[in-house]
């Protein structure tokens, strides 16, 4: 085993340790966080025409947003819900289009969407460690 393969998997061993631990929102905020970091490798391919790389990257995020869409509760969450489903969903659209276009600014259009959700859920963390 490579030295840089073992680092990678504590790296993994230390996420599903968190995961494990995390509550429904600590979990949607590390999902955000692995989102955020795979759209900039993903522009970065794209910039540097590693195309398979880039493949790779807008698969996971496309993946994460998947996932993201799968855990919405729709009875709770009502038209909160239904409104982030949307919008998750506008983002994969966008984000086959920057795949099959290689177009960094459709990337960066669904990160700053992205970006306007994340910081939502964080101050949904705020508020629930405030009233808690």
């Amino acid at each position: 085993m490579y030295p840089n393969q073992d680092h990678s998997l504590y790296q993994q061993d230390d996420i599903a340790i968190q995961a494990a631990a995390a509550t429904p929102h600590q979990l949607v905020l590390m999902l955000f966080a692995g989102l955020m970091d795979e759209l900039v490798r993903a522009k970065s391919h794209i910039v540097a025409k590693r195309y398979e790389k880039k493949a790779k990257s807008i698969n996971k995020c496309i993946d994460i947003l998947n996932g993201l869409t799968a855990v919405l509760n729709y009875e709770k969450g009502g038209e909160v819900a239904a409104n982030l489903a949307r919008l998750y969903d506008y983002c994969v659209f966008r984000l086959y289009g920057a795949s099959h276009q290689l177009s960094t600014e459709l990337v960066e259009e669904a990160e700053k969407i992205l970006i306007s959700l994340h910081e939502g859920w964080i101050r949904l963390g705020s508020k629930s460690k405030k009233n808690g």
